[in-house]
């Protein structure tokens, strides 16, 4: 019999293991093989899960909590220096932040364990399948509630992994899936290693044979490119003096050199455009209209509503050669706290002298932005702003939706507010799934970096060195077509997961 100091001891060991695997995988995901590498760390949180003798929801839920705890902490520590060092946020408060963050998101984990286990089978297979439709539902929704912040999941691991080859046909969701399905195979090595390896083989074997599949080709020639990092540091966007300075720079940074399109950050411009230099938009104008290249510039739109009160809203603002009206482009996916306040929270501003933003929303509907070319057809490019690129399924659901072709993706960002912190190669990470989704190059202009080229099938194929005020020029070339993922979005994939968690309930209900 075991004494309750005995087992008070095992649980204290056994939460303790579930924290280190979960800083353990975190760290894993920013490493060059960190797909692979996450895949047995998982297996081995499963195995440790197994060991608690009880399909009880409590001790399942603890251990995937504090998992995922540990995990989002290390992941999502650069909000620190966004609250306190960017925005003079109280250090107590901005730890907090982040731990109230981290413990919210793994919420989802805890449940996506305790459902999982809730639904185990015998079968060896069926069992691993629960797990991953467990896990893939709880993601989804993490992804959706409250506006969602699916940041950090397994999925974009997988551009450095085995799986990232099921992303055109269901997405990142899809490459969760797998991840989950097989380090649950891999825990139950002990029990037969025949009927663990061979699905799991086979399953490569499917990947590699799907890696070969193209559902969108080049179209037309390459364009070239000119993609501008200023390298400010954020603090200076509050000094009159050092945004001067700052649209200088992108001024002459742009008429430098022409090119098909020449891209900026977000916010390169920090400035309401009413409130620029008066030559500053129509000396860019001019350059446009003299070199006929087409220009992204980030700046701070100002929106007109109903009732005739101005708004800012976070802009990229197109100049092309051709056209006498501007494009538009305003952030429709806002962050939460960082650029618009949710209801009720009001008095937590106003307590605290939190320095927030509160931006208009842009609409989801709004159309790529036309690249003009001599002689040759237009490129269209569908532009995200900043953590936009985070939600595969709505810019599938834009491409899919939209009149006018969509041919390259465009990202403007600003990751000045995380300074010297893994958030930068986790965004980039998050554009090269989302390449791989839609099966179109993608390119990142970025304050500090990581600019960068992405090919169709998500390789990095250029990109600038961080904190270096540079240009990148390259060429990219245009795609055309759809892959299944923008054709159909989460749909396959969440039928799937439904129907196989519905079988697992009445199996259980069954037995």
């Amino acid at each position: 019999m075991i004494s309750q100091g005995a087992l008070g001891v095992t649980r204290f060991t056994h939460w303790l293991y579930c924290i280190a695997l979960g800083i353990g995988v975190s760290i894993a995901g920013e490493l060059p093989w960190g797909g692979w590498l996450q895949i047995p760390l998982l297996s081995l949180l499963w195995w440790r899960l197994s060991l608690i003798n009880t399909v009880q929801f409590l001790p399942h839920f603890a251990g995937g909590f504090l998992f995922g705890l540990a995990y989002f902490i290390v992941g999502l520590w650069w909000i620190f220096i966004s609250l306190h060092d960017i925005g003079g946020m109280n250090a107590a408060l901005s730890v907090a932040a982040v731990v109230l963050l981290s413990a919210y998101m793994a919420l989802f984990f805890g449940f996506a364990s305790a459902l999982g286990t809730k639904l185990q089978h015998q079968n060896i297979l069926l069992n691993s399948t629960n797990m991953a439709a467990a896990w893939v539902f709880m993601e989804y929704l993490r992804g959706q509630l409250f506006t969602g912040f699916p940041w950090v999941g397994f999925a974009e691991a997988q551009v450095n992994g085995p799986f990232a080859a099921i992303a055109p046909l269901l997405g990142g969701l899809g490459s969760t899936f797998l991840v989950i399905w097989a380090s649950m195979q891999l825990s139950k090595w002990r029990q037969s290693l025949v009927r663990i390896t061979i699905p799991i083989g086979l399953a490569l074997v499917l990947m590699l044979g799907l890696s070969q599949l193209r559902f969108t080709e080049a179209i037309g020639s390459p364009i070239s490119i000119r993609l501008i990092q200023g390298n400010f540091e954020q603090r200076l966007s509050w000094n009159p003096s050092a945004i001067q300075q700052q649209i200088r720079f992108y001024s002459t940074a742009i008429e430098q050199q022409a090119a098909d399109l020449i891209v900026t950050p977000e916010t390169a411009f920090p400035w309401p455009g009413k409130d620029l230099p008066s030559e500053s938009l129509p000396k860019l104008r001019a350059f446009v209209q003299a070199s006929h290249s087409n220009v992204l510039l980030g700046i701070i739109g100002v929106v007109a509503k109903a009732n005739g009160d101005l708004r800012y809203s976070n802009r990229a603002l197109g100049f092309s050669p051709s056209l006498s009206e501007l494009y538009y482009y305003d952030k429709s996916h806002l962050v939460p706290f960082g650029e618009f306040i949710p209801p009720g929270f009001q008095w937590f501003v106003d307590a605290f002298k939190v320095p927030l933003s509160d931006f208009a929303r842009g609409s989801m509907s709004q159309p790529p932005f036309q690249i003009e070319r001599l002689g040759q057809n237009s490129i269209g490019a569908a532009i995200t702003i900043c953590y936009e690129d985070v939600f595969g399924n709505e810019l599938a659901s834009r491409i899919r939706r939209s009149e006018a072709p969509v041919n390259l993706l465009i990202n403007m960002t600003n990751l000045a507010w995380f300074g010297r912190s893994q958030a930068p190669s986790q965004q980039l990470r998050l554009s090269q799934m989302r390449s791989i989704e839609t099966g179109l190059p993608g390119i990142r202009s970025t304050n500090t970096g990581i600019t960068a080229v992405i090919a169709s099938d998500g390789r990095v194929l250029h990109q600038l060195p961080q904190f270096t005020q540079a240009t990148l020029s390259a060429s990219v070339q245009g795609f055309t077509g759809k892959t299944p993922f923008v054709v159909w979005g989460n749909w396959p994939i969440l039928s799937f997961v439904s129907f196989l968690l519905a079988f697992a309930l009445l199996q259980r209900r069954r037995f």
